[in-house]
Parts: C-alpha cells; structure tokens; sequence
C-alpha cells in the first residue's frame, strides 16, 4: 500500500532482503546487467524504461528440513504501470502502485509457509521492475528475445506483466519443481469477465484445477477455473517472431495471456492465478479492507493439499 515514489524497485528489493535475513532464508538476486548478459530480454524490455536501473528478479528460499516435494511460487511486482509509450488514461493509471500485488502474495505464502513449519522446499520469484514511459522504454513492433530462446513481437506496451514474467517463469522452471504457481494482476479482461470477488485461475490438469477450487472453498478466497485450449494460439501467431504478445483486439485477453506464458513453464506443471479480485470495495471476506490480500489464505489451504495435509 506504500506510495510509489516510497516503494521503487530498488527500496521494494532491500526491503525483501532484510525480511529474508530475518527469517534465515536463501536470498539472491538477478540484477538489470546480469539479467543482460544472461539474455532474459523479455524483463530487460520493460526494465529498460526506468531511469533508475534497479529492477531486478529476486529469488528466495524456504527449505523444510522433512521436505519431500518442492514448490515454486512466482509473482509480478510491477510497481508502478504508466502502461509505457501506450499510456494508460488517468482512470486507469490512478492506484498502479499496486501492480506488485502479485508478488506481495508469493512472499505472503511464503512467509505463512514458513510460520507453520509446512515441510516443503518453496523457492519465491519476484518479477520487480517498473513500466515507465521515457527514450529508452520498450515500443510497439520491437522484437525481443526472451530467456528461453523465445522471440516474442511486442505489441502493446502495457502488456507488460506478461513480459517481466516470461523470464521469471522460466527461471522458476529450469529449477524443476513439482509445481509452479504464478500470481498476478495481470489482464483487465479477467476483471470483466468476474469482477473484483473472484480471481480467475488456470490450469495445466483437471487434477490441479480441482485442487485449486477445494483450497477456494476451504480459504473462502472464492476462484473459477477458465479454459486455455491450444486453438487460442492462432491469435497470437505472428509473421517476424515466434509469438505475438498480445493482441490489438482484446478479446479474451486473460486466456491468450495464459497461453503465452505457458510457453514458458516448458513441461512443468503449472497453475496461473490472475487477481482480478486483488481489490475489492469494502474488503472481501475476512479482510475488511480494499486491499485484502487474495490468495495468501488460498495460497496456504492449496500447498496443504498439495502435501496430503
């Protein structure tokens, strides 16, 4: 909830570096110049905009001495979305500190994770950077290419979180975890499709969807399942990359954003949660306030389940 001129990147990173020192956990992170040379172009692109280079991805570490299974939460910790060289209106820009909020619930897991001991190894990925507006800012028809290998067609500029996620999600995955969970609030057109009292989540099983609806009925942070059928790809095809961002259109965004992120994840499985719900007029549930930190409660019923516990 702090201002964006209080929670920047480089503040936002040496706050989560004292609360890891804190709390005994591995901590490390992947700077703007080291994101660079590892070819991560597609979190470079957003980051470029900012006159302060301090975007960084931040890893942290969780290990439970009788941890059989190891999970991955990532989040996208925008911390202030002008929206780029495609400017968002004023409406739309008011309040876009909060774009972090995703990566304010993978540490809020991992943090209650810790609290009450759950015998897993978590590793928490924070995507923080900021989409500002300026010379060096990321344009529509660039191509980049992202840590993967992947060339991506830029498109719209504010469809940023997709961007700053790519690479964080293939980070995530090239440590093989048992499971991915990403948060963000990523599309407005999830926010259309459910409003602000349920987020909408996606899933690579029905097992996994199941999963995430039984931990939405026993946390009371109420979720629904939306498809993510392969056929969405051929809106995203593009003739001078391999995939396109996004589209002009809109429609569907939340499904074809789903879809381009899984090209990310490689074989792992995988479930993306988009927090359409983040926010709510008058709180939600147990949390009185609009900003009520959807998915920490749901977050801990589901690695619960996950465990068989």
């Amino acid at each position: 909830m702090l201002p964006p001129n209080e929670l920047t990147p480089g503040s936002y990173r040496r706050r989560v570096r004292e609360l890891a020192r804190q709390k005994g956990w591995r901590h490390e992170e992947y700077d703007v110049g080291r994101l660079g040379k590892l070819g991560a172009g597609a979190f470079v692109a957003v980051a470029r905009g900012s006159a302060d280079a301090d975007a960084a991805i931040v890893h942290l570490s969780y290990r439970h001495p009788r941890a059989q299974k190891s999970f991955a939460l990532v989040g996208k910790g925008i911390c202030f979305d002008t929206g780029g060289h495609n400017l968002k209106p004023a409406r739309s820009m008011l309040g876009m500190h909060k774009d972090m909020n995703g990566s304010a619930v993978a540490l809020g897991i991992l943090t209650a994770a810790a609290a009450i001991k759950l015998p897993v190894r978590l590793d928490c990925w924070m995507a923080i950077a900021r989409n500002d507006i300026g010379p060096r800012a990321y344009l529509q028809s660039e191509v980049v290419t992202a840590l993967n290998g992947t060339t991506i067609e830029i498109v719209h500029t504010d469809a940023e979180g997709r961007m700053v996620l790519a690479d964080t999600l293939t980070l995530a995955a090239r440590a093989k975890p048992d499971l991915i969970v990403d948060f963000a609030t990523l599309t407005g057109s999830m926010h259309v499709a459910v409003g602000e009292r349920y987020s909408g989540v996606f899933a690579t099983s029905d097992a996994l969807a199941r999963a995430a609806l039984s931990a939405a009925d026993a946390s009371g942070e109420r979720v629904c399942v939306f498809p993510q059928d392969a056929d969405y790809d051929e809106e995203l095809e593009s003739a001078i990359a391999d995939v396109k961002q996004c589209t002009m259109e809109g429609a569907a965004d939340h499904i074809l954003a789903t879809r381009f992120l899984k090209r990310f994840v490689g074989e792992r499985p995988w479930l993306h949660m988009d927090l359409s719900a983040a926010k709510c007029k008058g709180g939600l549930g147990a949390v009185a306030t609009d900003i009520n930190g959807f998915g920490v409660a749901w977050g801990v019923e589901f690695l619960k389940a996950m465990l068989g516990r």
